[in-house]
């Protein structure tokens, strides 16, 4: 993508994915239309699209519609590659482009520098994006190990990343993602890199990642009930950032979600990975 950047002549640069595909033949000119009315001083504005999955099957639906909405927020770690990148060229230098230290996450690293040095805004319309990959490894085990990964990525375990590649190749023939090498690779690390207080300091720090994002939590709900609230209405999330973020920021909140965190990922779905992982390699 750098290297496109590079060869580009215009003005603004559009990243898309492989797999996304427009049905709506003005998207990108509404799109850019979009983007240089809401140009200011400093040119600083990146843009995004909403998402809507292209599946071969009606299976988690409410998952998927739970993925889509979220795709119109510009929250922390709400924006990702699937999503476009629609941007000035100016910009795009004053970013310095992609960061290439690791080949995966570069989307969320620019993402986040987007929004810490300039601003995201929504675009009109629609991005349509492969399913392929959830239905290929099952939507709830991607989405957990979306959540390991990009949990660890905010803390900076950059050790982890180094790691879990060859992991991950080690099961890309398997059909269904297989969690258990993931959290096997995190015992490892907690017993033989990070000992008793580096792995009581990366819980702490991931309690304070869930509770900066826990309102996804009550947007859950605001899917759960869409067909009584109607459409994008958001009352449980609104609850959250008016009440109950302001009631909970303290670092004892922090260290009781980090403590929680542990129990969940590392006492029940690890040995639950274990089990049913382990079962499907002896069916196959």
């Amino acid at each position: 993508m750098n290297a496109a950047a590079l060869k580009a002549s215009g003005e603004y640069f559009l990243f898309l994915h492989a797999d996304s595909r427009i049905d709506d033949p003005h998207l990108l000119c509404n799109a850019l239309h979009s983007l240089m009315a809401a140009q200011s001083e400093p040119d600083r504005i990146a843009g995004h699209f909403r998402l809507r999955f292209i599946r071969t099957t009606e299976l988690n639906a409410m998952a998927y519609r739970y993925a889509e909405e979220k795709t119109a927020f510009n929250r922390v770690n709400t924006t990702n590659g699937d999503q476009g990148l629609l941007l000035s060229r100016e910009f795009f230098r004053h970013l310095g482009g992609f960061d290439e230290r690791m080949t995966f996450l570069e989307d969320q690293r620019i993402a986040e520098k987007i929004r810490s040095q300039g601003k995201w805004i929504t675009l009109p319309g629609y991005l349509k994006t492969s399913a392929r990959r959830f239905e290929a490894e099952g939507f709830h085990r991607r989405y957990i190990l979306m959540s390991m990964l990009m949990g660890l990525h905010s803390i900076g375990a950059e050790e982890f990343f180094a790691r879990a590649p060859g992991v991950y190749q080690l099961q890309q023939e398997t059909g269904t993602l297989l969690l258990s090498p993931f959290f096997a690779l995190i015992w490892q690390m907690m017993r033989k890199e990070w000992g008793l207080r580096g792995s009581i300091r990366i819980f702490y720090l991931l309690g304070r990642y869930i509770r900066q994002n826990s309102w996804q939590m009550f947007y859950f709900f605001d899917i759960r009930f869409r067909p009584l609230l109607g459409a994008e209405r958001y009352p449980f999330l609104h609850f959250h950032d008016r009440v109950f973020a302001p009631c909970t920021n303290f670092r004892v909140c922090n260290a009781l979600t980090g403590l929680l965190c542990f129990l969940w990922f590392m006492g029940i779905l690890a040995p639950f990975f274990w089990v049913v992982d382990y079962k499907r390699k002896n069916d196959i």
